[in-house]
């Protein structure tokens, strides 16, 4: 019933905004889910994070793609823990490994088996090192305390539609310095 309401708060949250990402990638530990898979074993039956599940679900019926980057020395565990969870099929890439690189490894992977621009990507994850270098990458990055949270899906959310409206006038500003005409006359033909 909690996922349900989540779910439907969620739902209005996303009503509130006029453009959404087309690729939400969420980190796994401490993001999704409050603990680090090394530290659980296979047999553990994991628990999300309280508002989790309801914002996937609420992403998942928006028709808004999923993907997971996640670094994790355990990717098995990782994984049995998606499948115990039932959320495995939510996602349409899933980079589970063990890297010393920033995640922007994980990003190009993404990118590459989905097509989306990383301006059009929303992430979530709970390391700031990860926040700052896949943010270069023009990825709306949202640093989280205690796991997704709906307080936190608000805030992506308000970012993403921020940065892109920045790119759009950016956009803008190009066509009409390099152009030759003013933007005015574009929308003034006959």
């Amino acid at each position: 019933m909690a996922d349900e309401k989540v779910k439907d708060e969620a739902m209005q949250i996303m009503g509130m905004f006029q453009i959404l990402p087309r690729l939400v990638v969420f980190d796994l530990d401490y993001t999704l889910w409050p603990f680090y898979c090394e530290c659980l074993s296979k047999r553990e039956m994991p628990s999300l994070y309280p508002q989790a599940k309801g914002i996937l679900s609420a992403l998942k019926e928006k028709g808004i793609e999923m993907a997971i980057a996640s670094r994790s020395p355990t990717s098995d565990i990782a994984n049995t823990f998606l499948d115990k969870l039932n959320i495995k099929p939510m996602f349409v890439a899933k980079e589970i490994y063990s890297s010393w690189t920033h995640k922007t490894e994980h990003f190009q992977k993404i990118h590459t088996r989905t097509g989306v621009p990383f301006t059009a990507m929303l992430f979530f994850d709970d390391e700031d090192r990860n926040i700052k270098s896949v943010s270069k990458m023009g990825v709306t990055s949202i640093l989280v305390g205690n796991g997704v949270t709906l307080g936190a899906f608000r805030q992506g959310l308000t970012e993403f539609t921020q940065n892109h409206n920045t790119i759009e006038k950016n956009k803008q500003v190009w066509r009409d310095k390099y152009s030759g005409k003013p933007a005015s006359s574009e929308t003034n033909k006959d």
